[in-house]
């Protein structure tokens, strides 16, 4: 599973779930800060291969996430994250990412919004997988993926990424592991700081986000 193996050491009790009381459960829940996600449903698709190399590496490429709680736009770094820049534009393309929910956030110790899974549960993805790319890019020093990253999830193996990525809020401090293939504009940081801010939904610190995060439309545009 993604969610769970996307960060080794989550500090997750094993006992947590006996923990949890009805009186341990918050009385009143911020407001949603999103708005309502548009009308249309998950698409279902697989593929057997990663999709054959169709951009061009040496241009320049943007992400843009269309969301019920804003626009995240991402400069893509084609050149050195070509296998998965290519993915994402193919994806985009066939419409995979759209009406797709943001299932994970994490507000402690590590402090990402996890995307890309059109299941929703931390297992779904692509039908293929695309290999581990710039995993010595500059930005990741020591051990940390800074604020404004956005990186692949993987299963915890090599080369197991997929459809689900994450976005970075807070400097977190991960191992090199996970595939660093853009930067998230101010203003797509300032939408994923109000996401955070309204919390999870299991009051440990990794859960479902309290906020309706749904991708609109995701695109690829090529500049």
């Amino acid at each position: 599973s993604y969610a769970t193996g996307l960060f080794k050491n989550d500090g997750k009790k094993a006992n947590a779930g006996a923990e949890v009381t009805p009186s341990a459960s918050p009385t009143s829940k911020a407001p949603d800060p999103c708005a309502k996600p548009a009308e249309g449903a998950v698409k279902s698709l697989s593929w057997k291969t990663e999709p054959a190399m169709a951009i061009d590496t040496s241009a320049a490429y943007t992400m843009k996430l269309a969301t019920t709680c804003g626009d995240i736009d991402v400069a893509l770094k084609t050149a050195a994250a070509p296998h998965t820049v290519n993915s994402f534009d193919f994806l985009a393309g066939k419409g995979f990412f759209d009406h797709t929910k943001c299932h994970r956030l994490t507000t402690n110790g590590i402090y990402v919004l996890q995307c890309g899974d059109p299941k929703a549960t931390g297992s779904g993805g692509p039908g293929y997988t695309i290999p581990d790319e710039n995993l010595k890019d500059t930005s990741l020093k020591g051990g940390v993926y800074p604020a404004g990253t956005i990186a692949m999830a993987n299963t915890g193996q090599k080369h197991t990424g997929g459809s689900q990525f994450f976005l970075v809020y807070q400097d977190s401090q991960l191992p090199a592991s996970y595939t660093p293939f853009g930067t998230i504009s101010k203003s797509g940081l300032t939408v994923l700081k109000k996401i955070a801010a309204a919390g999870e939904s299991t009051g440990q610190g990794d859960g479902a986000p309290n906020a309706t995060v749904v991708i609109n439309k995701l695109t690829v545009t090529k500049s």
